[in-house]
């Protein structure tokens, strides 16, 4: 819905006012959907559609803190995006060093790299190591900026982890499988310790995970927005807050 523009602040302000601030999530993850074709319906380059998406970031984590959120996953870069033409990929990754840079730099966000490190080039990896030390000591949001990530490899590389873990103790094969449970996976999870999403929010109108925090996902609410990502606006948030506010959450019972 588009209002006229002085009534659009109105519209904006009643809704936020509206929120019910006991019953908004507590971590949100978004899926920033939409830069290429973004910049494609305006004859831009795709480094510019990148870098609009980038610059909406910002807007996105003062809009959580506002409504109380406590924790944002950012899903940035997937693995899958990491087979993109290098002529893309390259610039893609600078832009997001940056935009991680600018973030820390701003020390109002703590930031948490999610993601296998190990498949970034190395320069890419050495500034999402350096945000996260140089938030460490942050308190306030939470931000998981999830570069180089899937859903899948992060199962993986949860269940590798424990493996390794429980045989360093001197654990044979057996008593791992016997005593193996769900939460074990849990543990060592690249977001092990925090809540998982209450509500996932993906932009561009596309309506699938995509591979995002499936094993956290489980019990979550999903808000599909038909607007890319570069054009999500604060009114697309709230929005996405009211809904999620006016479901009955079950969790499976």
């Amino acid at each position: 819905m588009r209002l006229p523009h002085p009534l659009y602040g109105l519209y904006e302000r009643r809704l936020a006012a509206s929120l019910p601030r006991e019953q908004l999530p507590r971590h949100i993850g978004v899926i920033l959907d939409g830069n290429r074709r973004w910049a494609r319906s305006l004859g831009e380059s795709t480094a510019t559609g990148h870098r609009r998406g980038a610059d909406r970031i910002a807007d996105v984590l003062a809009w959580s803190e506002e409504v109380g959120v406590e924790v944002v996953t950012l899903w940035m870069l997937s693995t899958d995006n990491l087979t993109r033409d290098p002529a893309e990929l390259t610039p893609l990754l600078g832009i997001i060093e940056d935009a991680v840079r600018e973030l820390a730099a701003t020390r109002r966000w703590r930031l948490q790299a999610v993601g296998s490190l190990d498949l970034l080039p190395e320069h890419t990896a050495a500034v999402l190591r350096d945000a996260e030390a140089a938030t460490a000591d942050i308190t306030g949001l939470h931000v998981n900026v999830a570069i180089g990530y899937g859903g899948r490899r992060e199962i993986a590389d949860a269940v590798r982890s424990y493996l390794r873990e429980r045989a360093a103790d001197g654990a044979t094969l057996d008593e791992i499988a016997a005593s193996f449970d769900v939460e074990h996976i849990a543990d060592h999870l690249y977001t092990k310790g925090q809540p998982d999403p209450d509500l996932v929010i993906r932009t561009s109108g596309e309506q699938r995970l995509g591979g995002f925090m499936l094993w956290q996902s489980v019990h979550t609410e999903f808000y599909f927005c038909e607007a890319y990502w570069p054009d999500f606006r604060r009114v697309d948030f709230l929005r996405a807050m009211r809904d999620y506010a006016a479901r009955d959450r079950r969790r499976g019972r």
